[in-house]
């Protein structure tokens, strides 16, 4: 009985075994076949896919710093009340246009200079190069003003350049006063427009208005940034002239000017993959009778060999006929090239090409001497102030001579009877004279201008561009003599006792001449109107 069952169990342990074994086998026909039925459930591996190499990112642009508070204001006051003036300035268009831009130009400068003084350390000296687009901005202003004095904008182009000067205040210890005060001279001009213009054109006023406008909006500026002067940065600053390159570069040189992000590099083409960039085809051939040039050698032993010819260096040197000889052909000296020779050989010219003209060094990178005042013997020598509103007081005596040169933007004044006055290459210079014995002679000093309170018998201008000269009560017989001058304008002062203003009288620049009685005479042509 023992003996059946064990029997039984081996037998039903076989069957399993042999089932086992069948449902593997079935297993393994379903992989091998994966269309059978018996792979249902089943999910066949995914055929591989050729993929593209990823193209490399292109770099992100490096975040720009921010810009600091005070370039940030001065933006907003160039692109709010700046750029107002100037859409009104296109509104009446012509010469009042395009000082306007010149203006707007002017206050870009300013902002760069500006910028520079918060990335740099205050450079002693101060290069020119920093102020050179400033000067150049508000002489074109100036200029526009003094070459169109017969306009009848005139007035505007006056209040206009009267004004800019408040654009010096980098040197002042109360910048905000500064530009109050220069307000004042714009409203002397200003006032005239917005008189004349009151019942005609509405563009008129709010223009002037609307300089008016700049310069408040600048004093408040200045008394929130600077209200005791430009300042530097000193402590963590770089070199001015590297700061001015960082600026210039990019990195913020104008209101509202971003550095964008530089375009993405182009993709490297793919050699020998299909749809890829095929290779460049190999270089043209040269020309027939020009040999190709020799790869350079590796080292120098092809030039040492060269160099080791001696007199058979010469060997491969073409000999030159007679015939081609000028010294030996008079008629080849007297044409301007030789006939050619052999082929591969170019004509030559005779004539030698003219040297370089050597153009002066611009005054912007001329070194500069510093200011001198001295007395030698009985002159005065005044030579190279340039400081925007400063003045220089001389105590002349009765026979002491002056002689003023090369002084741009400053006022001189001599508060005392002296002899004579000289002043040679002065640009924009201010002259306040008591009175002299003699006379005051002014030689190439353009944007000139003259106070005489007492006396002073003879004044000699000779080739003066712009000019004004301010006569007293006791100077009216003062004598004018002028040669070469275009501008000059002498202001009358009104009748004692009277109610009268300040006369301007334009001093004559055109005359006519003709034949009379065998006689050459001159007369001066007057204008109507």
């Amino acid at each position: 009985m023992a003996t059946g069952s064990h029997m039984h169990n081996l037998t039903t342990l076989i069957k399993r075994l042999e089932a086992a074994t069948s449902r593997l086998e079935d297993m393994a026909m379903s992989l091998d076949d994966p269309h059978s039925p018996k792979a249902v459930g089943t999910t066949a591996a995914p055929e591989p896919v050729a993929t593209e190499a990823p193209k490399p990112a292109a770099p992100a642009a490096p975040a720009a710093p921010p810009l600091p508070p005070q370039i940030q204001d001065f933006d907003t006051l160039i692109n709010k009340d700046v750029q107002n003036f100037v859409d009104l300035g296109d509104n009446i268009g012509g010469l009042v246009a395009e000082q306007s831009k010149a203006v707007l130009q002017a206050f870009k400068a300013e902002r760069t200079y500006l910028y520079v003084s918060t990335k740099a350390r205050k450079p002693e000296p101060q290069p020119p190069e920093l102020m050179t687009e400033l000067h150049n901005a508000s002489d074109n202003i100036n200029m526009i003003r003094e070459s169109n004095r017969p306009s009848p904008l005139f007035n505007h182009l006056s209040a206009v350049a009267e004004g800019i000067v408040a654009l010096g205040w980098f040197f002042e210890k109360k910048p905000a006063a500064f530009v109050s005060e220069i307000v004042g001279g714009i409203e002397y001009y200003g006032n005239k427009v917005l008189k004349d213009y009151k019942d005609k054109d509405r563009t008129h006023i709010q223009y002037i208005q609307a300089y008016y406008q700049i310069f408040k909006s600048l004093a408040a500026y200045l008394k929130q940034h600077y209200p005791k002067g430009l300042t530097w940065n000193d402590q963590s600053g770089i070199e001015a002239h590297e700061a001015l390159r960082q600026v210039k570069a990019g990195s913020g040189s104008g209101p509202g000017s971003g550095s964008a992000a530089p375009p993405p590099p182009p993709p490297v083409p793919t050699l020998n993959v299909p749809g890829g960039v095929p290779p460049p085809p190999p270089p043209p051939p040269p020309p027939p009778g020009i040999a190709p040039a020799a790869a350079p050698s590796s080292d120098m032993s092809a030039v040492f060999a060269q160099l080791n010819q001696g007199d058979a260096i010469t060997s491969s040197l073409r000999k030159v006929d007679k015939s081609e000889m000028t010294h030996k052909n008079p008629s080849l000296r007297a044409g301007s090239t030789v006939p050619d020779g052999a082929a591969g050989q170019s004509s030559v010219s005779r004539s030698k090409s003219p040297a370089p003209s050597k153009k002066p060094k611009p005054e912007s990178m001329r070194a500069r001497k510093p200011p001198r005042k001295d007395l030698e013997g009985n002159k005065w020598l005044v030579e190279n102030f340039d400081n925007p509103g400063e003045i220089v007081e001389i105590p002349a005596q009765q026979n002491q001579s002056i002689l003023i040169s090369r002084c741009n933007k400053t006022i001189v004044k001599v508060s005392s009877k002296a002899n004579a006055i000289s002043i040679d290459n002065c640009t924009g210079l201010s002259l306040i004279v008591d009175s002299l014995v003699s006379s005051l002679d002014v030689i190439k000093s353009p944007k000139f201008a003259l106070q005489i309170d007492g006396v002073v018998p003879t004044l000699l201008l000779d080739q003066v561009d712009g000019a004004v000269v301010y006569l007293g009560q006791q100077s009216l017989g003062t004598e004018v003599f002028t040669s070469k001058c275009s501008a000059i304008n002498v202001m009358l002062p009104p009748k004692e006792g009277t109610d009268e203003d300040t006369k301007e009288c334009p001093l004559p620049e055109q005359i006519k001449t003709y034949v009379k009685d065998g006689v050459l005479v001159s007369e001066i042509v007057e204008h109507a109107g």
